[in-house]
């Protein structure tokens, strides 16, 4: 039985440089939020003859059939892979301070106020609904370090509908007294109550799953690593997320305190058994020939955050995205909240394409720039590959979740109008370089409407 039918413009990608427009397109969803059928080229007058030839009784689908007109399109649900879900009330603040001054001066007593459940809830009610209002369907959370507040977002992340990995971030030294793990074994023990607790309101792991999250190797001592690289074999299930290169600040302090691997934070990470497919590593800004070789080796996937890379940090820091996709390696966007100016992976997009720019100069031309295709995969396809969710969502094809967004152009705003003599291909680069959260007029996850 269908929940979904729709008729019109689909837009999807396939890979990096296969951006699909679909014109005149049949897209159906059944009730278990499962796309059934896929089929392009159907004239508006052949649809209720062509669902009929599917089994799709055509009384039931002559008033529930959703024909888009001319500026609506559907497009896959935006995937987040880097987000600070407590970092979403000081979005804005600290702005080019230096990584570590940053943590220390706004991060960590802001993430501290977490311990308050009334506040948690509160802050991230906002969160999840202000994501899921921009288009994420999926976002990969670090939490605080507090596991009740960490299973508050899991709560309302499974509550409002949006997939989501959450993540009790443990981080035991090199942070104030009053916002470190109490001990190694209290972080290890709050984790694995964080997974159970995923586990018992999400058992089939349809939308949620807990996600191992050090900080960062300078936050952890080695033991609170060996204990995560513990749990990540006994569960291989649970995806892994740490930064990875951020800063030349961050990455002089990680050397101090792990001189034994020679500066190499892929050595580090892969002897404590936490760099695998599952790793999902933030940044990437500074890699070296060596650790390119061993994400690609090691099926690691990389989010790309360039707001925050040019905002927060120290510098203006390009991370080699044409590099990443030339080699193969898995990478995605990320907002970062708190780390930039905005929490819109629209905004990611126009900010990677500046990235990319910028990346093709300092290059002498090797790495070019990305398109407005190669955004769009990294938004969705390339987002989902990330997080080891492709077979799920990330693009169309019949058999995945239907995450979707339901795009209109003429929507009131400051959206780029459109003029009738503009292509299907002018209309959605209109909307990725100038349309924001009006022009999302409905979102969708796993079949369900989750915003209108």
């Amino acid at each position: 039985m269908a929940a979904h039918i729709f008729h019109g413009t689909v837009i999807h990608s396939l890979g990096p440089s296969e951006l699909l427009i679909l014109e005149n397109t049949l897209l159906v969803v059944d009730t278990n939020g499962e796309i059934i059928h896929l089929i392009d080229d159907i004239h508006k007058d052949k649809v209720l003859s062509t669902l009929s030839s599917l089994d799709i009784p055509s009384s039931s689908c002559s008033e529930s059939v959703r024909y888009l007109p001319r500026g609506e399109f559907l497009i896959p649900g935006f995937v987040d892979t880097h987000n600070h879900a407590p970092q979403w009330a000081q979005r804005g603040l600290g702005q080019s301070m230096q990584i570590l001054d940053w943590l220390e001066q706004v991060t960590f007593p802001n993430e501290a106020r977490f311990r308050d459940p009334a506040y948690a809830r509160r802050v991230y009610a906002s969160c999840v609904d202000g994501f899921l209002r921009q288009g994420v369907t999926t976002a990969s959370y670090y939490g605080s370090l507090h596991a009740e507040a960490t299973n508050i977002l899991a709560d309302l992340c499974l509550e409002r509908g949006q997939r989501a990995f959450v993540g009790k971030c443990n981080m035991n030294r090199n942070a104030p007294d009053y916002y470190r793990d109490a001990s190694v074994e209290a972080s290890l023990k709050d984790t694995e109550d964080c997974i159970a607790h995923v586990r018992r309101i999400d058992p089939e792991g349809r939308l949620l799953k807990h996600v191992l999250t050090p900080r960062f190797a300078i936050t952890c001592e080695p033991a609170l690593l060996e204990g995560l690289g513990g749990i990540a074999r006994a569960n291989p299930d649970l995806p892994i997320q740490t930064h990875f290169n951020e800063a030349e600040q961050e990455m002089s302090f990680t050397q101090e305190l792990f001189p034994q691997f020679k500066g190499s934070e892929a050595d580090l990470y892969e002897h404590y058994g936490l760099l695998n497919e599952r790793s999902i590593l933030a940044h990437c800004c500074h890699m070296s020939e060596y650790e390119m070789g061993r994400l690609k080796e090691l099926g690691c996937g990389v989010a790309h955050c360039p707001v925050s890379n040019m905002t927060v940090g120290g510098g203006f820091m390009t991370a080699p995205v044409r590099d990443f996709l030339r080699r193969g390696i898995k990478v995605g966007l990320g907002t970062d909240s708190g780390g930039g100016f905005s929490s819109s992976i629209l905004d990611a997009m126009r900010q990677a394409l500046v990235a990319s720019n910028a990346r093709e100069v300092m290059s002498q031309g090797k790495d070019k720039g990305l398109d407005i295709g190669e955004l769009f995969y990294l938004a969705t396809l390339g987002g989902a590959e990330v997080c080891c969710l492709d077979k799920r969502i990330g693009n169309f094809e019949v058999g995945k979740e239907f995450d979707a967004l339901v795009i209109d152009g003429n929507a009131p705003g400051v959206m780029t109008m459109l003029e009738d003599e503009d292509s299907l291909r002018t209309i959605f680069d209109k909307f990725i370089m100038t349309g924001d959260d009006r022009n999302i007029k409905e979102v969708y996850v796993r079949g369900r409407l989750v915003k209108s």
